[in-house]
């Protein structure tokens, strides 16, 4: 295994590197050099005990690792890859009782109740109410003639099937918008988030959700909410583990979808021939074409249970390991010309929602429906759509998130 020219202290997981670009020469360097090369940090820096990690960046070597959570554990370290180095242990062994951050059994028995509100026919019900909300979100951007992309039209769809699909009051969802931003943001100075007010925010929607699982549990309605907590001693959830699921939501159906719209229509809209193409055909692939340019989680990490081989390296029992979605997406193995934006590439077995194994997103189909119906409205009402500036990214090291895409509605 040769030697990566790096340079010295380089660190994929640098929230600095990421508010100006992705590190494609890096991942091409290490995919073309070393499968699987450890990134060394200052003590401390990501929030966990230790030096570093393992740089996972080959598509093969990330679907691998995501499919053996016996070997590659998401409770023993969360599967958050970089968290900001003042947090405390016990802020970051709080996030295990997220689904994200479980491992089997336990990940199976909450996922196996979760998955009711995300079955094919669950999706179907919500195409034509999601088609008429993105219709009206799409009009009422172009009457303003021109603005913010991300929060007049990118946030809007995601936020109002999350209250669709759960039974939020529609009247809530600028709640849980503003909560998810929180979260997500404190690694960037430029919104004023700090790790305390990310921790507030999240236990404000946690409550918030406990209490809405409260109100069902004692009057039972026709929604997803009530599925999953009616009768918790029918496999069904706690109003604690509720809470920590709408959490996850927020983050997982809200956050990532609308980065996939923005990063879609900016890729359309620096790509011509492909907004022209979409416009005239609505290809079928297209949705899955914007994941992958876009793939709104980059990386995740796990942490190896016990001492194993991969990709070649010997990786100790204890250490964290990241994969990087990013760069397996635009692995040449896999994907010819993959830095082509090509919304008829066939087959596209992208890592945008996951590497497969137990953690693959399950929210997949209805982001794929809100992405196809958003860019259908938008065709359909302004076809001619153009920047007004580039894009303005979120300082993150694992949410590829923009803050703001100005644009000319047409």
């Amino acid at each position: 295994m040769s030697c990566p020219a790096l340079p010295e202290g380089f660190d994929f997981t640098d929230p600095d590197l990421y508010q100006q670009r992705l590190p494609f020469p890096e991942f091409a360097q290490l995919r073309q050099t070393a499968k699987v090369w450890w990134i060394p940090q200052p003590h401390g820096v990501a929030g966990f005990d230790d030096d570093g990690y393992w740089a996972v960046t080959r598509h093969a070597d990330v679907k691998e690792v995501s499919t053996k959570p016996e070997i590659f554990s998401s409770h023993l370290n969360t599967a958050i890859i970089r968290f900001n180095e003042h947090i405390h242990r016990d802020q970051i062994d709080v996030q295990k009782l997220i689904m994200l951050n479980m491992d089997p059994p336990e990940h199976t028995r909450v996922r196996q109740i979760v998955q009711r509100g995300f079955t094919p026919r669950a999706i179907r019900a919500l195409e034509d109410a999601l088609r008429e909300r993105a219709t009206r979100i799409v009009a009422g951007a172009k009457e303003d003639g021109s603005g913010d992309f991300v929060t007049d039209v990118a946030c809007e769809l995601p936020l109002q099937a999350i209250a669709e699909l759960i039974g939020v009051p529609q009247q809530d969802r600028s709640k849980i918008f503003d909560w998810s931003n929180k979260m997500v943001a404190y690694d960037d100075p430029e919104l004023a988030i700090t790790e305390e007010i990310g921790a507030e925010s999240a236990m404000e929607l946690i409550s918030y959700a406990m209490n809405l699982a409260a109100d069902r549990k004692a009057c039972p309605a026709k929604d997803i909410v009530s599925q999953l907590v009616a009768a918790e001693d029918q496999g069904n959830l706690a109003s604690d583990e509720f809470g920590f699921f709408v959490l996850l939501l927020a983050v997982a159906g809200n956050e990532t979808t609308r980065n996939a719209i923005s990063h879609g229509m900016h890729a359309f809209l620096t790509h011509p021939d492909q907004w022209e193409l979409f416009k005239r055909e609505r290809p079928a692939t297209a949705a899955d074409e914007i994941v992958r340019w876009a793939t709104p989680v980059m990386s995740f990490q796990r942490t190896a249970t016990q001492d194993t081989e991969l990709g070649g390296q010997r990786i100790a029992a204890g250490q964290r390991v990241g994969i990087f979605y990013s760069s397996a997406n635009h692995d040449p193995e896999v994907f010819d010309r993959p830095e082509d934006f090509d919304i008829t590439r066939d087959p596209n077995p992208h890592l945008g929602f996951g590497g497969g194994g137990p953690h693959f997103c399950l929210g997949k189909s209805l982001a794929e429906l809100e992405i196809r119906l958003i860019f259908n409205a938008i065709a359909d009402a302004m076809p001619d759509i153009r920047l007004a500036g580039d894009p303005r990214r979120l300082r993150s090291p694992w949410l590829n998130g923009i803050k703001e895409l100005r644009v000319n509605y047409g």
